[in-house]
């Protein structure tokens, strides 16, 4: 294998992480990495033990001196958000991730990097194979499906981890430990629609909002960046009141835990308000990039002349549809007043 992160440092922790890319791992679908994992164990001569619904454990013995220390238990999960931009092809089920470094950092060309929670996987890999730590008893718990139900963790049999103490490694901070918990609620709304036929006088438009950041709702809520969903809606809210919009499709966001980076329509306008549209959208989508230019430089929205379609959404549905993202709150609602710079609560506009 080509290496592309194997000079950094810590140089081992970094190559088994680019070990775990080279292993497709979508939430739900983890035997593979489950597979390379059991693999090292056995590779390393560890003991290790599955229980029903995938959760692994690989065990290690203390070294000299250290046996009556406590047995401390590290916990990562093994599944990734599975996200790609829009025109990659990917397959997440067979691919693998191909990270890079750009100005420092390690990405993925195109797609998520999967560093949540694979770069804890590592840590925990390095430790299990490494020689020169000193430590008490280790198990290390790799759990499933974390990003779409934390059901690995919440079905963990009785008495499966032996361990009074455990380190969760899912964090986004080196050199800090944390001690507390967050919680969530989804919620899914559903408007159905009739599909009419498109105006034989409307011409056909894609609007497509691409380049943003987006990132995880649990920890970057709070940095700024933009919702594709909202910055899409604002257009077309705007363009339904003066021009007599018309929505065939509209999608954008993917996961609940993933603020949106992209989003897309296919509109239809009357002829004669053809420019109009181009002029209204050129104007707020300069507005929008000088609001957010700070923190999403990438930015891009974009109006294409594009196939007309064969349906609409009735009119009815659109407007509230358009009215309810519009109303949606996204971004943070309060922060702690204990704890500075902490959010309290947010909210997370995820998927259309």
């Amino acid at each position: 294998m080509t290496t592309v992160l194997g000079n950094l440092n810590p140089q081992r922790l970094w190559q088994l992480f680019e070990e775990i890319c080279q292993v497709p791992r979508p939430s739900k679908k983890e035997e593979k990495i489950l597979a390379y994992l059991i693999n090292f164990a056995n590779e390393h001569q560890l003991a290790y033990k599955q229980d029903k619904v995938g959760n692994l454990i690989i065990k290690k013995e203390a070294t000299k001196d250290y046996e009556d220390r406590a047995s401390i238990v590290l916990q990562s999960h093994v599944d990734m958000v599975c996200e790609k931009n829009e025109g990659v092809e990917f397959d997440f089920d067979n691919d693998p991730i191909q990270p890079e470094i750009v100005d420092g950092w390690v990405k993925a060309k195109g797609t998520t990097l999967g560093a949540d929670n694979g770069i804890g996987v590592a840590a925990q890999l390095a430790i299990l194979e490494a020689k020169d730590i000193e430590h008490g008893p280790l198990e290390c718990l790799f759990t499933v499906d974390e990003e779409t139900g934390l059901t690995g963790a919440f079905n963990l049999e009785k008495g499966f981890v032996e361990s009074r103490i455990l380190l969760n490694l899912d964090s986004e901070d080196d050199g800090e430990l944390f001690i507390g918990c967050a919680g969530g609620i989804d919620t899914m709304i559903t408007l159905p629609y009739e599909k009419v036929y498109a105006e034989a006088d409307h011409l056909p438009f894609k609007i497509s909002v691409t380049g943003l950041k987006g990132g995880h709702s649990g920890d970057d809520i709070n940095k700024g960046r933009g919702n594709a969903i909202k910055i899409l809606n604002r257009i077309l809210w705007n363009a339904e009141k003066m021009f007599e919009l018309r929505i065939a499709e509209i999608k954008g966001g993917n996961l609940h835990n993933a603020i949106a980076r992209e989003a897309f329509a296919t509109i239809s306008v009357p002829r004669r308000h053809e420019k109009s549209l181009k002029d209204l959208c050129q104007t707020l989508a300069g507005e929008i990039k000088n609001a957010v230019k700070i923190h999403e430089p990438g930015l891009k929205i974009d109006l294409t002349e594009t196939l007309m379609p064969d349906t609409l959404m009735d009119y009815d549905t659109q407007h509230k549809l358009l009215n309810a993202l519009y109303a949606c709150p996204h971004g943070v609602m309060s922060m702690s007043p204990e704890i500075p710079g902490l959010v309290e609560t947010s909210s997370n506009l995820a998927s259309v």
